[in-house]
């Protein structure tokens, strides 16, 4: 009997621990329970009214950034370009959404050329400063206008520059910050959430 047991259990312990190592963990920050993340309607650079709600079944990077910005936007916007084409075919089912936090220089079709510059499924979102100030509050971005010396008129807008992951059922993920990070590490977390 005890024979017969260890031969039952041992296919189980095995199939067990590969489970286990099949399971690939998310690198970023994750949110644990996941929760919904918040919905809102914007104007999207493709020329439609840009709902998050729209993108259910799709895994969805969520970014916040500006057409003007020196470093940080043009970086994480490659990077994620970079991921989109690593996944290959799966990557159809990846949405890259970036919202302006200049919408005073931002318009939809300066929007449109910068984002699609970098991948042309890429969609970025405007609208008025209220409703851009409601989804920035919503998801805890926080923005500061700051003067170039010498210019008048010329600024440069400090921002939160981290990256929502937001799965297919519209829940926030993980949550990938700027800088120490691979090109291979979001596609890791992307390709966990496509499988989800």
């Amino acid at each position: 009997m005890r024979r017969v047991l260890q031969m039952l259990l041992v296919p189980c312990l095995l199939a067990a621990s590969y489970g286990v190592a099949a399971q690939t963990p998310l690198k970023f920050g994750v949110f644990e329970p996941p929760r919904l993340a918040p919905d809102f309607a914007l104007q999207g650079s493709d020329g439609r009214e840009l709902k998050l709600s729209r993108h259910l079944g799709k895994v969805v990077a969520l970014g916040f950034g500006y057409t003007s910005c020196p470093d940080v936007c043009p970086t994480t916007l490659a990077e994620l370009a970079q991921a989109r084409k690593k996944l290959g075919a799966v990557g159809k089912d990846f949405q890259v959404i970036y919202v302006t936090v200049d919408p005073e220089r931002d318009s939809v079709e300066r929007l449109r050329d910068y984002v699609t510059a970098f991948d042309p499924t890429f969609i970025g979102a405007t609208g008025s400063p209220t409703q851009l100030a409601d989804v920035r509050k919503a998801y805890g971005i926080q923005i500061s206008k700051q003067p170039i010396a010498g210019s008048h008129a010329a600024y440069l807008v400090h921002h939160s520059s981290f990256v929502y992951f937001i799965d297919r059922t519209g829940k926030l993920r993980s949550m990938m910050p700027f800088g120490g990070r691979s090109v291979d590490d979001i596609v890791n977390d992307i390709g966990v959430l496509l499988r989800n």
